[in-house]
């Protein structure tokens, strides 16, 4: 298992769809996740350490491990099927250990919660984690086994989104 932290939850622009990225602990990749608008802000409420008048499904998950004496340890995004990405939610109760089935949303807002870790399956993070591309470019393999910089981005081609940007009405 790979220990991730949460980089990042952010807005699509052409949707209201969120994505929670997850930033490999002792590397580079990162894992992009979709979830719904409520899950990230149950997530982004509580890394904000933002005050709520009642609590929210994910604190009442918590408050009903606690009152059961049980302990969630760790949360894992476990598998992916079919662009579906799977987690467990894994909580010591009793002196057994359990593994219960999550939505990954779900799992990472409990996390933040109880301020556990966050794991991803090894296999998971190879088939749908990224690295970062270098600034302005991409390395690339060239014919003849050497690394070359390719797909250098000039001003022109970054002139269309500077004008999206300036013509953008904020006030609205």
């Amino acid at each position: 298992m790979i220990e991730v932290v949460i980089d990042s939850v952010r807005v699509s622009l052409m949707s209201q769809h969120r994505i929670v990225v997850l930033r490999e602990e002792n590397g580079e990749r990162y894992l992009p996740i979709w979830i719904g608008p409520f899950e990230a802000d149950a997530i982004t409420i509580q890394l904000q350490g933002i005050e709520v008048v009642r609590p929210m499904t994910h604190d009442l998950l918590r408050q009903i491990s606690e009152s059961l004496d049980g302990e969630i340890t760790h949360v894992v995004i476990s598998d992916l099927q079919n662009e579906t990405f799977f987690a467990e939610i894994v909580l010591e109760a009793n002196g057994e250990t359990l593994e219960i089935d999550s939505r990954p949303s779900d799992a990472v807002a409990l996390a933040v919660r109880v301020d556990v870790p966050i794991y991803v399956a090894e296999e998971v993070m190879e088939r749908a984690g990224m690295q970062p591309e270098e600034e302005l470019g991409v390395l690339g393999q060239g014919t003849d086994g050497v690394e070359e910089e390719v797909g250098e981005t000039s001003d022109e081609d970054l002139d269309v989104f500077r004008d999206f940007i300036e013509g953008l009405d904020i006030d609205n």
